[in-house]
């Protein structure tokens, strides 16, 4: 068993995309957590697809494509702020528009690059971890140490405003300036996450570890740290079924961390379904 897991760490691919999924299972979760508390879901899906013109049009610059990513992700943060701060139009709704809207240009982009250059560019919607080059583990490894830095130092006021945005804005906090800095800590994330995942399924990881968490603890700090060692098994686990069974490695990621999910909505001491089915019982 022992043997089996050590391995395909002897090839330097398989060291990288260790690295890759430990790094993007602790960001996930760490900062899917704000996520999850706030019920911003949908926040988090809408920069995950905003970011897709961002790649393709990187792609054809020439240039990095975890810059182009950041760059159209922070637009579309501004984007929604504007339609809902300068229209009656509902926060959910601004969502729905930008990120529709930048996904189908992002698609239409990858579509022209890819009869242009005779390419496949669909690593971009579902990741592929076994793929990551010395240069992205890096650049993983960067956004990691910045964006865990930032959640630590403002731990505090980010918390507060959680859970309590009214409350921190009476007590003087910039309240708009720590909503703009969650949502581009969330874009960075999501830049990390790429090539673990990919735009479409980086969804699933930011939300489900803390989802999972939550069903067990009931502490921010707590559901933090149970959800990023669920991120960081999910991650590792999907990386080695990618690895010995050819599957996708993206898809595979998401198919271990919601059934961890699956488990501990069945059987949670204080949430469980079949727990509670139990204690009717009896």
């Amino acid at each position: 068993m022992l043997e089996t897991l050590i391995e395909p760490l002897q090839y330097g691919f398989m060291q990288r995309s260790l690295i890759v999924a430990i790094l993007v299972g602790l960001l996930c979760a760490i900062v899917g957590s704000y996520l999850m508390v706030q019920r911003l879901a949908l926040l988090g899906d809408a920069i995950s697809h905003s970011v897709l013109p961002g790649l393709a049009i990187a792609f054809m610059l020439g240039i990095d494509i975890f810059v182009g990513a950041f760059i159209a992700g922070v637009i579309s943060t501004m984007v929604i702020t504007l339609i809902r701060t300068r229209s009656p139009i509902k926060e959910d709704a601004a969502m729905g528009i930008v990120f529709s809207a930048f996904f189908a240009l992002g698609i239409t982009l990858i579509t022209i690059i890819q009869k242009a250059n005779k390419i496949d560019l669909n690593h971009f919607l579902f990741g592929n971890i076994l793929s990551v080059t010395v240069e992205e583990a890096w650049d993983t490894a960067i956004i990691a140490v910045i964006v865990l830095s930032v959640v630590f130092t403002l731990y505090k006021e980010l918390l507060f405003y959680t859970f309590d945005p009214l409350g921190a804005q009476a007590a003087g906090l910039p309240v708009n300036r720590l909503n703009f800095g969650l949502m581009l800590l969330i874009a960075l994330t999501i830049v990390a996450s790429m090539k673990a995942v990919g735009v479409i399924l980086v969804l699933a990881l930011l939300i489900t570890p803390g989802a999972t968490a939550y069903l067990l603890v009931k502490r921010l700090h707590q559901v933090m740290i149970l959800g990023a060692v669920i991120g960081v098994i999910s991650s590792v686990s999907g990386m080695y079924l990618s690895y010995f069974f050819n599957l996708p490695s993206g898809p595979a990621i998401v198919l271990v961390v919601s059934g961890l999910f699956s488990l501990a909505f069945m059987f949670s001491p204080q949430h469980g379904i079949l727990t509670h089915f139990q204690g009717v019982k009896e």
